[in-house]
């Protein structure tokens, strides 16, 4: 009989999202009648842009001919993807290497793969709420987790307590589910409690496009000592509409070298590559083709016009938030609206309450942590007659 990771006992029984879908999947087979709009899932509506449809076609057609034909790829990536992305960094004002690049399906993969670099023992730091994965992969690990309050109070931007030591600490800015960001000094305070505790920033940055505060860094490594202590995760999910088409990066600074028990000095790096190239085989060429002509010129304006359309919509959330007189935050810098549920109710039963009233869709705060019990998630990334009406559904009953 094998000895199974009874760790998995520990989890909730359902995956928030799978719960989601079970709740709306139940009342849509009870009321076919309704129109059920569902601003829920951080999901894309808008096809990928021209330029990128172009370079999937080239990488398609290169497999078309022994001459340009690509089997087994580098699992770090492709160089030309790599050099893209550091591009990308550069004109945004961070310097990155693209040979601390690494070329992923996602960085939902990497957030939950990067645990297989940490041993037993450590002090895992991560802020409530949060995106549920940070958490699940630490639990099915059997790692403790200590929490870090995120609150109106503090805007839902916690900072560090000196007076607490961790060994691992998670990020994410602009922040899933709250839509809040962080900035450059806070962001500091953060680089240098983890140096202070020979600590290891885990940088998530899915939602950097978003950014529209031309203060607010977009990349942990703006932050002066970062590559000392931070990994950096980001997607072309939201940047790119790659939500479906899979590819996204995360980079690993040569400069994270950390001891081991027996002071043999140990590379981040250089266990990322190792880890990489025995348990994954790259992202397809294909793939990689079109997120390279995602970064170019007309490839990033083209991106930059589906994310201008989502940050419409969450502009159109945000209004009926304000003449509701509902406190909330995000959908400036995020495509996220996370606000207070009217009438005191909690997340869940404001879930079943506008799914039932209203047949919106959106996300329980309760399924990101105890801090978001009384709150709730509404995603911009809908169509825009969908989120408008949704909207004068919600004017409607409150």
């Amino acid at each position: 009989m094998p000895k199974l990771n009874e760790n998995y006992l520990n989890l909730k029984e359902n995956y928030l999202f799978a719960e989601i879908a079970h709740r709306v999947n139940d009342y849509a087979a009870a009321n076919p009648d309704k129109k059920v709009i569902r601003l829920g899932i951080g999901d894309v509506f808008l096809p990928l842009g021209a330029g990128v449809i172009q370079g999937l076609h080239d990488g398609v057609d290169a497999q078309a001919s022994s001459e340009t034909f690509k089997g087994y790829g580098p699992e770090q990536g492709y160089e030309f993807l790599r050099k893209a992305v550091s591009d990308y960094y550069a004109r945004n004002g961070v310097a990155v290497d693209p040979d601390e690049i690494f070329i992923s399906d996602g960085a939902k993969s990497d957030t939950g793969n990067i645990t297989d670099l940490f041993g037993a023992g450590n002090t895992i730091l991560i802020p409530d709420p949060v995106y549920p994965v940070y958490v699940d992969t630490n639990i099915m690990c059997g790692r403790e987790i200590t929490y870090v309050d995120g609150n109106a109070e503090n805007h839902f931007l916690p900072m560090p307590d000196p007076s607490v030591h961790a060994d691992i600490i998670y990020l994410c800015s602009p922040n899933n589910p709250t839509g809040a960001a962080y900035n450059a000094e806070q962001l500091k305070e953060w680089v240098d409690y983890a140096i202070a505790n020979e600590a290891v920033i885990l940088f998530d940055s899915a939602y950097e496009c978003f950014i529209t505060d031309e203060t607010l860094p977009r990349s942990i490594y703006a932050i002066e000592g970062a590559k000392k202590c931070a990994i950096e995760f980001c997607s072309l999910s939201k940047t790119a509409g790659f939500t479906g088409t899979r590819c996204g990066y995360t980079v690993v600074p040569k400069e994270l070298v950390f001891a081991a028990s027996d002071g043999t000095p140990m590379s981040m790096h250089a266990m990322w590559k190792r880890r990489q190239s025995t348990k994954f085989n790259g992202v397809s060429y294909v793939v990689q083709a079109g997120a390279a002509a995602a970064f170019t010129e007309e490839g990033m304006k083209q991106c930059r016009e589906n994310i201008a359309y989502y940050q419409e919509n969450a502009r159109i959330i945000a209004s009926m938030m304000e003449k509701k007189n509902i406190r909330y935050y995000g959908g400036i810098n995020s495509p996220y609206i996370w606000f207070e549920c009217p009438n005191g109710m909690e997340s869940w039963e404001f879930f079943d309450y506008l799914l039932q009233n209203a047949q919106v869709v959106g996300t329980p705060g309760a399924g990101f942590g105890k801090n978001g019990t009384y709150f709730f998630r509404l995603t911009s990334f809908g169509n825009r007659e969908n989120t408008i009406e949704a909207m004068e559904r919600f004017d409607k009953l409150f």
